[in-house]
């Protein structure tokens, strides 16, 4: 075969499965998008759920969503950050490194059900921490931070080489060089990273029925106090979030209308991660902008 032949043949085929993924994306995303589109309004989106008669919202459940969201990427991002700075730029090669390795793979790969039992016996239970949104996030800080770290390593040691040595030549310390010359170039892919953790926060439902909990108390809005039991910001009170709403509705049927509120729910929650992924991006180009400005200015 013709080099040119095969060149053509293997774009053609490139071509293909990048279009038959975009297009199974965009199915997926417009089918449960007109499903459920039609049943959002104000009301769905403030209002408490009904469990046994028709109407009500997803109120408290989205608010859970996005509190719990804040609370594991405030333990999540350091923890992974520092942790994949470290392994990138300070551990040595050797038996130690590379048992670490091991177990940040072992746990990137734990079924987020085994996540869940783990967080039920140590977290909730012997820490004594109940069913509780600290919990929750403790429990995905565990899922999630395999992630973050390997991520992190990686934007770091696809810096180029040149850059770390020119700094060394100019004779910047080691940690000036990690924040001001390497921080930004890997900045964009720890984005990345960040937004791939928080999908897996907005989608998991398993770890958080035993953790987080499948219930959630009624809640004053007009309360900020975060020790009060009604508060929303209280992270230590049980909290349905969006995901396990949506399975606990389909797997009740209680309500009439479940299956209208479950398609409601998830046009909600693909929604929220559009918008969360969209700004998460804008909101990296912005840092990573101006940290290269400011660098440049130095």
């Amino acid at each position: 075969m013709k080099p040119r032949t095969a060149d053509k043949i293997a774009t053609t085929l490139i071509v293909f499965f990048a279009l038959l993924i975009v297009g199974i994306l965009v199915g997926l995303l417009g089918y449960i998008l007109m499903r459920g589109i039609s049943h959002i309004s104000w009301d769905f989106l403030t209002s408490a759920p009904q469990k046994i008669r028709a109407g009500g919202g997803v109120g408290p459940q989205l608010f859970n969503s996005i509190f719990l969201l804040f609370l594991t990427l405030l333990i999540t991002v350091p923890l992974g950050l520092g942790a994949g700075i470290f392994m990138a730029e300070y551990a040595r090669p050797g038996k130690l490194t590379a048992f670490i390795r091991l177990i940040v793979e072992v746990l990137s790969s734990f079924p987020s059900i085994v996540v869940g039992l783990f967080g039920l016996l140590l977290i909730v239970n012997y820490f004594n921490l109940g069913f509780s949104l600290i919990s929750g996030a403790l429990a995905l800080t565990v899922f999630n931070l395999p992630l973050m770290v390997r991520i992190t390593e990686q934007a770091f040691r696809t810096v180029p080489k040149q850059q770390k040595e020119a700094g060394f030549a100019l004779g910047l310390s080691k940690w000036k060089i990690v924040t001001s010359v390497l921080f930004p170039v890997a900045l964009p892919t720890i984005i990345t990273g960040t937004i791939l953790s928080a999908g897996r926060v907005f989608g998991e439902a398993a770890a958080l029925m035993f953790t987080a909990g499948m219930s959630s108390p009624r809640l004053d809005f007009g309360n900020w106090n975060p020790l009060s039991p009604s508060s929303p910001l209280n992270p230590f009170r049980p909290a349905e979030t969006l995901a396990v709403h949506i399975w606990k509705i389909n797997s009740e049927g209680l309500a009439p209308d479940a299956v209208q509120i479950a398609a409601g729910a998830s046009a909600v929650l693909v929604i929220t991660v559009l918008i969360f992924n969209l700004a998460a991006r804008y909101f990296g180009r912005f840092i990573y902008r101006k940290l290269t400005a400011s660098k440049r200015m130095n």
